[in-house]
């Protein structure tokens, strides 16, 4: 009796499907293995990044008697325009100055004691910020390096890299355009990433530069590793019998170690998947995704145009207190308000007296910013949910407001009540890569991302699994290539 066509195309299917993982699984075998193990270090060592609450501990109580220019005055002289991004007063070094971030990132920095808009900074004046009377530190020109690689950088290029000569091998990335420190590293964090967020996400320099080239090689990359991976995993599945067992009650026809790398595939294949398949969706293919970063036009329509300024410097100082490590003016539905960061953290207050934002405020200001959409709902979150959850090194506050709108694409935002920041923007298609990308990634999943300890259990039994997957393969792999060799000699 003759073979039907169709079986004679599924058997050929089910041929071509265990060569293409076999061969998938031997270029791409070194990756899992690398990807894995990176992992595991990033669980524990994030990339560098200077986050706020270090940023704050770096900086000198405001030195009130040494303010003598109104915020309105510093604006003008920062000659940025419009209505800025971003607006700050604190100390650099002795002198406190004004930090001003205008519309596409351009920074200006002027004095509050004289008015004078500041320069770019000498190697001196960034050993002294950086380095106090250190007598070890030194200083070396950077424009960019392996930790300052990104694009977010690229306003406060060049560098001034200031090292300590510390026990702790700390190195200060202080901005010549600006004059702040950007970026703080240690000589453990360093060593700790080219084992982890380095080869995790192939964070090469020359690469990662061009951006869009550095993102392309990802997405093909992992995609190919996606398809070895899950073609293994649906290959375990058909060669598998609970029934019809093999000779001798075996549910795997393999022998030694494809014995053993089928059974753990069949153990950890899904969550090898997932993982794989889960960052390449990290990488927005096709643009699939919107960002959860507020756009510039979003955060003006917040904003807002206010009026002047009208605060002199002992009004500041009255209504911030002593203590305070730094003012932030934010433009809010048209409307000033004043934050005071203190070691207690954030304060805020008005121009016109110490009432600070509520919540009808901050909704007054929200309602139009999302086009084609009207708020209609807001609510106080004070415990995380399924959309709201500590998300790495970013501790996300709570309580938070979640305002919810009706336009075509369902946006939400994320606003911090204590001082009117939107912390985010999700969106339809954001909520879908939370479940598609933090979900299996990270393992970001109701029940666990509360639970730190279980939580990293359960990412050292997946990643174990994995691990022996990658390791039974890449093995087999290197044999099959050495008995060809041997035989074509």
């Amino acid at each position: 009796m003759k073979p039907r066509p169709l079986g004679r195309i599924g058997k050929a299917g089910r041929r071509w499907l265990i060569l293409f993982h076999r061969w998938a699984g031997i270029a791409a075998g070194l990756f899992f293995a690398l990807w894995i193990g990176s992992g595991l270090v990033m669980l524990y060592v994030p990339f560098p990044a200077l986050s706020q609450a270090e940023r704050l501990a770096r900086l000198s109580p405001i030195a009130w008697d040494l303010v003598s220019v109104p915020p309105d005055d510093a604006l003008r002289a920062g000659g940025l325009g419009g209505v800025p991004a971003v607006f700050g007063l604190e100390m650099r070094g002795g002198e406190p100055v004004y930090r001003i971030t205008g519309e596409g990132g351009a920074r200006a920095t002027v004095s509050a004691r004289t008015g004078a808009r500041l320069g770019p900074v000498e190697p001196e004046t960034a050993l002294r910020l950086a380095a106090g009377d250190r007598a070890a530190a030194r200083v070396d020109p950077v424009e960019r390096d392996q930790w300052t690689v990104t694009a977010r950088y690229d306003p406060l290029r060049p560098f001034l890299k200031v090292t300590l000569g510390d026990a702790a091998g700390t190195e200060l990335y202080v901005s010549q355009v600006t004059g702040e420190i950007a970026l703080d590293t240690t000589r453990s964090e360093r060593a700790w990433n080219w084992l982890g967020s380095v080869p995790h996400w192939i964070y090469l320099t020359p690469l990662r530069a061009r951006t869009e080239l550095w993102r392309a090689v990802l997405l093909w990359l992992s995609g190919f590793a996606a398809l070895g991976a899950l073609s293994g995993l649906a290959a375990g599945i058909w060669r598998l019998r609970l029934r019809r067992r093999y000779a001798r009650g075996a549910v795997t026809p393999y022998r030694g170690l494809a014995r053993w790398h089928h059974l753990i595939g069949l153990a950890g294949g899904l969550g090898l998947g997932a993982f794989i398949l889960s960052g390449w969706v990290s990488m927005n293919p096709n643009r699939w995704f919107t960002s959860a970063r507020p756009p510039d036009g979003l955060r003006a329509a917040y904003a807002g145009t206010p009026p002047a300024l009208r605060l002199d410097a002992r009004t500041l100082r009255d209504r911030a207190g002593p203590g305070t490590l730094a003012l932030r003016f934010a433009a809010i539905g048209g409307r000033w308000s004043v934050i005071a960061e203190t070691p207690n953290g954030p304060r805020t207050f008005g121009p016109d007296g110490p009432a600070g934002l509520d919540t009808d405020a901050i909704a007054a200001a929200a309602a139009g910013v999302v086009c084609e959409g009207t708020l209609r709902k807001l609510e106080r979150l004070t415990a995380f949910d399924a959309y709201w959850y500590p998300h790495g090194a970013d501790p996300r506050p709570l309580p938070v407001l979640r305002l919810r709108f009706d336009d075509p694409a369902a946006t939400w935002l994320h606003i911090d009540p204590r001082d009117g920041t939107i912390l985010n923007r999700l969106d339809r298609s954001g909520r879908v890569n939370r479940w598609l990308f933090d979900a299996p990634h990270r393992l970001d999943l109701p029940g666990l991302t509360d639970k730190p300890s279980l939580r990293g259990a359960a990412q050292w039994v997946l990643n174990l699994l994995a691990a022996g997957i990658a390791v039974t393969g890449i093995i087999a792999g290197w044999r099959r290539i050495g008995r060809g060799l041997a035989q074509s000699r």
